[in-house]
């Protein structure tokens, strides 16, 4: 089950970083865009360091605070919840 649940996060991260590149490709280009929502929500379930990792390398969506202080909140509460099932599944009594 980890297993899976590892590898669904990899795939997960690696479409959010590569929703993150189209949407800087399209805006340079002045083609239509990849609603914020859509990145948002990448982000939220589970593709936060796929998010990061795009922000920081094209340096998009960095301006708005909904990206450069949600996201990495999003990747704090992510870790937080992880940490937890982590604890009480291999480690609590």
């Amino acid at each position: 089950m980890l297993f899976f649940c590892f590898y669904g996060l990899v795939l997960l991260n690696l479409v959010a970083f590569v929703f993150y590149l189209v949407d800087k490709h399209k805006a340079r280009h002045g083609r239509w865009r990849i609603p914020e929502r859509i990145l948002l929500l990448l982000a939220l379930f589970g593709g936060s360091v796929g998010a990061l990792m795009a922000m920081s390398l094209v340096r998009h969506k960095t301006q708005k605070n909904i990206f450069s202080v949600g996201v990495p909140l999003m990747l704090i509460l992510q870790m937080s919840l992880a940490s937890v099932y982590l604890y009480f599944r291999f480690i609590a009594d």
